[in-house]
């Protein structure tokens, strides 16, 4: 008789590469929105090492990998920034091209971009941007 071991499904942190993976993400990430001139400000006076150290955990956790993010919320770091939609889809398209450029599956990619969805209003300005 063999003892057969019960499966555990493999997280898509792990699926990936686990935590080198993600920090190479989040370096080619913070690449592109760094590069472009319409998010670029936003990280003027921000300590891009621990930004880039925050992503990794955050990105960690919405991969199914280890919670170890003791951070702000998403809201309290972002609502005096007054994000206008329109610049976090830009942001949600840079990391959909990073983990498109370093092969990540399409499922994962799918997955992130439902988590990028479902906490957007977190993130964005509750005002419209139009004064109204």
């Amino acid at each position: 008789m063999t003892v057969t071991e019960e499966v555990t499904p493999v997280s898509h942190y792990e699926r990936i590469g686990g935590a080198s993976s993600v920090k190479a993400a989040v370096e080619v990430f913070y690449d592109k929105v760094l590069a472009d001139p319409e998010l670029a400000g936003y990280f003027a006076d921000v300590n891009m090492a621990e930004q880039r150290r925050h992503l990794a955990l955050m990105l960690t956790v919405v991969l199914g990998g280890p919670n170890e993010y003791a951070g702000r919320g998403l809201a309290e770091a972002h609502q005096s920034l007054h994000i206008p939609v329109a610049h976090y889809v830009k942001v949600g398209e840079h990391l959909t091209a990073t983990l498109t450029e370093l092969g990540v599956p399409a499922d994962i990619i799918a997955d992130v971009q439902t988590v990028l969805g479902q906490v957007q209003d977190q993130v964005v300005s509750s005002g419209n941007g139009t004064g109204a």
